[in-house]
């Protein structure tokens, strides 16, 4: 009941209104310890110093993927509409610099692009998740090509990420955001999970070369190859195979 409650005062508590700096790290820092959650991540920074800012691609497993990354470097985001209306996390998300697509409308996907291609203009680096959608566990869902588009026009390097969640040492399903499942649900079970670490694994940067087709499916496999290969149990409901 304690950690219940240290938790949702760092959910619920007050969040920086502006982008960057340690505020940022601190607000994610506090809400990982809150939920007891560690991460092990093989990199101290995501973006690429200088120049454009770095368009950083990972797989998305859970909410808390989001939090965790903000807890290495403040970064700009962009997430499906849907995530705005999340109780907490939307707003959270909102306050944080967030840009709020609409996956369905194919009319607004140039602007969306043009968009994103101008916050990397400026030196800004921006965190997606080009599945569309979380996933209990990798494999996962195929790349959509329009954020490598926007790296391209913004000349942005590429940092490809692997997120893997674990209890203790075996790879673990509990901290997955998917279907029906609620915020209350998912925010339960990783409390009550117990040794729960994010490992995030930082691959070498891509120049922004070539075409949208190639880099999507290179970043792809770069992130798949670098998973957990086997789950041997799911909150979802039976064994789950990467």
């Amino acid at each position: 009941m304690k950690r219940a409650g240290a938790a949702a005062s760092a959910l619920l508590g007050h969040a920086p209104s502006v982008l960057g700096g340690r505020q940022v790290e601190r607000h994610a820092q506090r809400v990982l310890t809150a939920l007891d959650v560690r991460v092990d991540s093989s990199a101290d920074r995501l973006s690429v110093p200088g120049g454009p800012g770095t368009l950083i691609v990972a797989n998305h497993i859970s909410w808390l993927d989001i939090v965790a990354l903000l807890a290495i470097e403040p970064l700009s985001f962009v997430a499906k509409r849907e995530v705005r209306r999340w109780p907490v996390i939307g707003s959270l998300a909102a306050r944080l610099g967030t840009c709020f697509v609409d996956r369905h409308a194919l009319r607004e996907l140039p602007a969306s692009v043009a968009e994103l291609a101008e916050t990397l203009r400026s030196g800004r680096s921006v965190m997606v998740f080009p599945e569309g959608t979380t996933w209990c566990s990798l494999p996962g869902g195929d790349f959509r090509r329009a954020p490598f588009q926007a790296a391209l026009d913004a000349g942005a390097p590429i940092r490809p990420l692997t997120i893997d969640y674990f209890q203790g040492d075996e790879p673990s399903t509990i901290s997955a955001f998917v279907g029906d499942d609620t915020l209350a649900a998912s925010l339960g079970r990783v409390l009550t999970a117990g040794e729960l670490t994010l490992r995030l694994r930082a691959h070498e940067v891509l120049a922004a070369e070539g075409d949208r087709r190639t880099l999507a499916a290179t970043t792809q496999r770069l992130i798949r190859a670098a998973g957990s290969t086997e789950l041997a149990g799911s909150h979802l409901g039976g064994p789950v195979h990467a």
